[in-house]
């Protein structure tokens, strides 16, 4: 949804900037919700004629978001093709590798949620704890266990005895 809330580093610099390392420093100093989903590199801030931010001429950080540098691996196993599907639809983006770290491509708890019960809807039990400590599709998709049956979610129909609750 493009109304979802992010935070985006607008970086102006004449250097060359590794935003991976920039990305794995402020890991160290900050909380993990302060940590840009986008770094932006960008020739000057653009200003109004009252000197301020002009916010509606910076570029839209979907189409020039820094990602995670890993190199792209292609999903080998169902259990990968699952996640990298689910993931390119909670995060919305595509080419999604199996060495992409979630955190890094955009995701946060809310998005996790999102990414364990369509995990669930789609057979597959996946922990919260597992994607956190295993960002990565490569080393989550052991830890990603197949559901024994799906619940029927049907109307049922019939006589159905009461609850004692009911009673």
């Amino acid at each position: 949804d493009s109304r979802d809330k992010y935070l985006c580093a607008y970086i102006v610099t004449d250097e060359r900037i590794d935003l991976y390392g920039l990305r794995e420093y402020l890991a160290g100093e900050l909380p993990g919700y302060m940590i840009p989903t986008n770094f932006i590199p960008i020739d000057e801030i653009p200003l109004t004629a009252n000197g301020k931010i002009d916010v509606n001429a910076l570029p839209a950080p979907q189409a020039i978001s820094v990602g995670d540098n890993a190199k792209y691996i292609p999903p080998k196993t169902t259990v990968e093709k699952k996640l990298v599907e689910i993931w390119e639809k909670v995060l919305g983006r595509p080419n999604i590798g199996i060495n992409d770290n979630f955190f890094n491509s955009g995701g946060d708890s809310i998005k996790s949620i999102q990414v364990i019960a369509r995990m669930n809807s789609a057979g597959y039990k996946l922990e919260m704890k597992d994607l956190f400590q295993y960002p990565v599709i490569a080393e989550l998709a052991s830890r990603v266990k197949k559901l024994k049956r799906n619940p029927d979610q049907a109307v049922i129909t019939g006589t159905i005895p009461l609850t004692p609750i009911q009673r």
